[in-house]
């Protein structure tokens, strides 16, 4: 299988968003194929092509199994999954050839660059009432103690604890040392969540070999359930809008007093989220003056690495710096019109009265004029299921501007009711509108307000303003395109609703 050797890719996603391809199964096209490749995406930027076909995930040979199971094993994988792939080419000629592609074949890449040493992780456990789902073994003759009997579906499945995995730290202290009693003990004492490092067994293997002593500090953070957050902020003309304020207790600097509308708010800063790092330099020892200090020297544009209460205690309980997600996450591969794409969190806004929050169950308006970036977000649905939503939507792109959210539920498109279409349908008619596009939608807890209310959504709820009417005019687009780095402009690449290219009902097609 020399000529047939698979390609070995890993690819990672950040919260809320994809791996930026279409997985699919097509009439009269064997295997699991690659389709709708998103420009700039962590498939793409790994060096996927379309029309490859996945051979394994990880390490599973997925060749001869359904679409679903398929879709199913990349989706449990969490934010990184590995794929052995091959392109099309090779992979018809070994079909003709009757070669078994199942034999293990490996060239690793892990988001386009050669695949990094593996790493430790962290998983951070929240007991249930029945429990973490998990239990202890120790071996005689070796050395540590292991999971076992991982229950799945268990807290500590969820949290990315595998069988066999050997237990290295516990809330941030070495137990390797310990008896298996001690162990337990300290579990038992650590309330209603706990802290592991782990580490499996190729990666115990890999770092012993090395002599290499393992710590929390060359772990993964990716299985951990709360990110610190990369803020990218640009000063506007009455500074950044929000107040740097010193926790008498010291125990850091936090972020108050976000001005409304500010660069702050606009960045996604939180009202008392931590600062841990100002361009890169963790500032958790600095005074306030040279915090300060740090941000005059930035001139206009700062990156902040700042934390909420919640990931700081996740992190505080582990003893490890939030900064080793930025290690992590710094060398990313990802262009600009990648990381544009990174939801922010929406800003924060003043308390309404009961009638105001009565007049605002209404839908919106959304008007359109696509420009050679696309509309500027996704479409998703399910394949065949009625009840189609927006996703990444595009910071400062035409959907943006026009009003549209994320999670924003799709009631009518130019016009016509599309609640009862099918994704592939709704997909369809946005394609056929061409260069302008209308969208009657809702926010979920609007939409799902008024259904229980039984309230037929139409644009008669509008009333005379409240709707948003935007068309990008031709002075912004020429800015939007100067602004913009230059991209290819093939139809299948553009920032329009990720649809698939094909609407056979034979064919089935999912985003991953």
């Amino acid at each position: 299988m020399a000529a047939f050797k698979p390609k070995v890719i890993s690819l990672t996603k950040r919260p809320g968003q994809t791996f930026g391809f279409y997985l699919r199964v097509e009439q009269g096209e064997d295997g699991h194929l690659i389709r709708c490749l998103e420009m700039g995406g962590p498939a793409e930027l790994a060096g996927m092509k379309d029309g490859d076909r996945i051979v394994r995930v990880n390490g599973t040979f997925v060749d001869g199994m359904s679409h679903s199971d398929v879709v199913d094993l990349v989706r449990n994988s969490g934010p990184s999954v590995t794929f052995h792939i091959l392109d099309e080419s090779s992979y018809a000629q070994a079909k003709a050839q009757g070669v078994n592609l199942s034999e293990p074949q490996s060239t690793p890449v892990a988001n386009g660059v050669n695949k990094q040493a593996p790493k430790p992780k962290l998983c951070y456990l929240v007991k249930s009432s029945s429990g973490y789902g998990f239990s202890l073994r120790s071996v005689r003759g070796e050395v540590g103690l292991f999971m076992t009997e991982v229950i799945p579906g268990s807290v500590a499945d969820r949290a990315g604890v595998k069988v066999n995995d050997r237990l290295l730290e516990v809330n941030g202290e070495n137990i390797e040392s310990f008896t298996h009693d001690q162990v337990v003990d300290k579990i038992k004492i650590s309330g209603s969540s706990i802290m592991f490092l782990l580490v499996d067994e190729e990666t115990d293997r890999f770092y012993q070999n090395k002599r290499v002593k393992m710590g929390a500090w060359l772990a993964t953070t990716k299985f951990l359930p709360c990110k610190p957050r990369i803020i990218n902020i640009t000063k506007g003309s009455d500074g950044y809008g929000f107040l740097l304020w010193e926790d008498p207790r010291k125990t850091g600097h936090l972020i108050k007093d976000i001005d409304r509308g500010s660069p702050a708010e606009r960045s996604g800063l939180k009202e008392m989220d931590r600062l841990v790092a100002v361009n890169g330099t963790e500032v958790g020892d600095y005074s306030h003056e040279q915090v300060v200090d740090r941000f005059r020297q930035s001139g206009n544009n700062c990156c902040l690495l700042v934390v909420d209460k919640e990931t700081d205690e996740i992190y505080k309980q582990g003893n490890v710096s939030p900064m080793l997600f930025w290690d992590e996450t710094k060398d990313s591969n990802s262009p600009p019109s990648y990381t544009e794409a990174v939801n922010l969190p929406a800003p924060v806004r003043p308390s309404t009265s009961v009638q105001e929050r009565d007049e605002e169950l209404k839908p919106k308006l959304c008007k359109m004029e696509k420009t050679p970036a696309g509309y500027g977000f996704h479409l998703n649905g399910i394949q065949g299921v009625c009840g189609q939503y927006i996703k990444e939507v595009v910071k400062g792109g035409v959907a943006d501007k026009a009003g549209l959210e994320d999670d924003d539920i799709v009631v009518e498109v130019n016009g016509v009711n599309v609640e009862q279409r099918c994704h592939e349908e709704v997909v369809a008619m946005i394609r056929r509108s061409g260069d302008f596009l209308e969208m009657l939608v809702a926010k979920r807890s609007v939409y799902e307000k008024l259904n229980a209310k039984g309230v037929t959504i139409t644009r008669l709820l509008l009333g005379d303003t409240s709707y948003v009417d935007v068309h990008t005019s031709r002075r912004d687009m020429q800015q939007q395109e100067e602004a913009r780095p230059d991209t290819p402009s093939e139809p299948e690449k553009q920032r329009t609703p990720s649809v698939s290219s094909s609407s056979s009902e034979e064919s089935f097609d999912v985003r991953l």
